[in-house]
């Protein structure tokens, strides 16, 4: 099957590769429930020496730049007690830590999480991190402009492969918490 978006002639419903995600991707996408049916997951295969966004984005076109997100775990703190978020927002933007996601997360200071509590937690790769799958404890911050998007390329959990879905599928991923203006344009 082609993929609604990029230059990817071998699109597979997630569902049906299941072996190919992590553990905590896969139980994510074989317990998925809501409108926006499972199999419109969509998993294809990339080469994990591209994965990051940049020079993804060069090898398979700049169109991918709107039409695809981050995924990035902060850590909020207030006092000795810590949380942990994930933020999802358009590979052009840069999340609002320090204005959106501490209001939101009612935290002192927000900072980036260390990669060994990131992937050590969530149990997916660096440089692949997808909402789709965390840990039922943190809390997902979804841009608007994610969810209004119809389809966006986010990671799968490893550095190899990624996950097409419907914008609006953010919305219904356990914990989503939607904000307008989360994402802020790079400049």
């Amino acid at each position: 099957m082609r993929a609604p978006i990029g230059d990817f002639d071998d699109a597979l419903p997630a569902p049906d590769c299941l072996d190919l995600l992590t553990p905590p991707v896969a139980a994510a996408v074989r317990a998925w429930t809501g409108p926006v049916p499972a199999e419109q997951i969509l998993y294809v295969d990339t080469d994990p020496a591209i994965a990051d966004t940049a020079v993804f984005v060069e090898h398979h076109g700049p169109s991918l730049l709107d039409r695809s997100a981050n995924c990035v775990v902060v850590a909020g703190k207030r006092g000795e007690a810590t949380t942990l978020a994930a933020c999802v927002v358009k590979s052009a933007h840069r999340a609002d830590v320090n204005g959106v996601v501490r209001r939101e997360l009612g935290a002192r200071k927000v900072s980036f999480a260390p990669m060994e509590t990131a992937t050590g937690d969530s149990g997916m790769e660096y440089g692949g991190i997808t909402p789709v799958g965390l840990p039922a404890a943190w809390t997902l911050l979804v841009d608007a402009a994610v969810v209004d998007t119809p389809w966006v390329l986010v990671g799968s959990g490893r550095r190899r492969g990624k996950l097409i879905l419907p914008g609006k599928a953010f919305a219904q991923l356990p914990g989503a918490v939607v904000l307008e203006g989360l994402g802020r344009p790079v400049e």
